[in-house]
């Protein structure tokens, strides 16, 4: 056999083309599922969704409130020169190329959104609430 063909014969991942990975053999195509199936899985990930996010934003929350804490002592007390000025233009430099790029893909990811929420409502609103029960229960 060719390498064409042998390439040709697999997915993506290395997979034959017909072989299945373990989350779809489980879970298959969920949106062509029923509605409650569709509302356990998005309630089942928007949880585990919502309690990662919450255990994850604790520590990015303390990790960048904690450096910034160190960043100030040290320039407090000498150990490193801040210029503020370079600082904030910089800042503002790169919040003008962050705004653009916002402006021009978030109107395109928001339509995406509700498209996929009105095609799936069952499985949007299992997630979110799913997601809202995963913040409360960490």
């Amino acid at each position: 056999m060719k390498p064409e063909k042998i390439i040709d014969v697999l997915d993506n991942q290395g997979r034959a083309t017909g072989e299945k990975d373990w989350f779809q053999g489980i879970f298959g195509d969920v949106t062509k599922a029923s509605a409650a199936k569709q509302t356990i899985v998005g309630g089942i990930t928007g949880w585990g969704t919502g309690f990662v996010f919450t255990k994850v934003g604790k520590v990015a929350a303390t990790a960048v409130g904690g450096s910034l804490l160190l960043i100030q002592i040290a320039q407090h007390q000498g150990y490193i020169r801040i210029n503020w000025n370079r600082l904030n233009k910089d800042v503002e430099t790169a919040t003008k190329h962050v705004e653009m790029q916002v402006d021009e893909g978030f109107p395109r990811l928001l339509k995406q959104g509700k498209k996929f929420v009105k095609e799936n409502i069952f499985l949007a609103t299992g997630f979110a609430g799913g997601f809202l029960l995963g913040i409360a229960s960490s």
